[in-house]
């Protein structure tokens, strides 16, 4: 018999074989948000729901937020040993905090102080209904969309506003991202940024 000589294929010993194996890339666990379904027959149940992601384009309206209010379902915030929230929900409900603060507080020349309690009492609902926030949420959730109506002012301020003083055509009109500011708030928005009493205190803040 001819003994036939072995190929090159099968001359590959198994360290070798390996190396030739394409490794998977490991993706990481999606975050889990704990929510409570008040359209269960049992209260207290819990189910567990992957995180979903976020958008990247415009203005951020969170549908999903809106979704979950008419399918009854809330995720829970969790809060720390310290009582500090924490968490994807958390997270999360910060995003829809600055939602509110930005379509539903007019943005007037004024304090968070000196807002409509009544602008305030539906901003806690809305949260309130989207959200399982515990024991003294509300004070948590209203000085966090103080401080975020607040930053947003700052935002258009700085952004929209200051850089086009000596364009004055560009001021007439809300910026086109935030298409939920009425006219009726823009203009006199715009007239206190261009006041020479704000002038001079951002002078002073600067």
């Amino acid at each position: 018999m001819v003994s036939q000589a072995p190929s090159k294929d099968s001359s590959l010993n198994k360290n070798e074989c390996k190396e030739l194996k394409v490794s998977k890339p490991q993706t990481k666990p999606p975050k889990k948000m704990k929510f409570v379904s008040s359209a269960k027959t049992e209260p207290g149940s819990m189910t567990t729901f992957s995180e979903e992601p976020k958008s990247s384009r415009g203005i951020n309206t969170m549908p999903r937020v809106v979704k979950r209010k008419l399918q009854k379902i809330k995720p829970v915030i969790e809060y720390n040993k310290r009582g500090k929230p924490y968490g994807p929900a958390h997270t999360e409900m910060q995003s829809y905090i600055g939602v509110l603060a930005r379509s539903r507080v007019p943005i007037v020349d004024k304090k968070w102080t000196e807002i409509l309690k009544d602008i305030k009492e539906q901003i806690w609902e809305a949260v309130d209904m989207a959200y399982v926030v515990g024991q003294g949420g509300k004070k948590m959730v209203l000085s966090s969309d103080g401080k975020k109506w607040k930053d947003f002012k700052s935002t258009l301020t700085k952004q929209h506003i200051l850089p086009f003083i000596n364009e004055k055509e560009k001021l007439r009109q809300p910026p086109e991202l935030y298409k939920f500011i009425e006219k009726a708030d823009w203009d006199p928005f715009v007239a206190s940024r261009l006041s020479e009493q704000f002038e001079s205190v951002h002078a002073e803040q600067a």
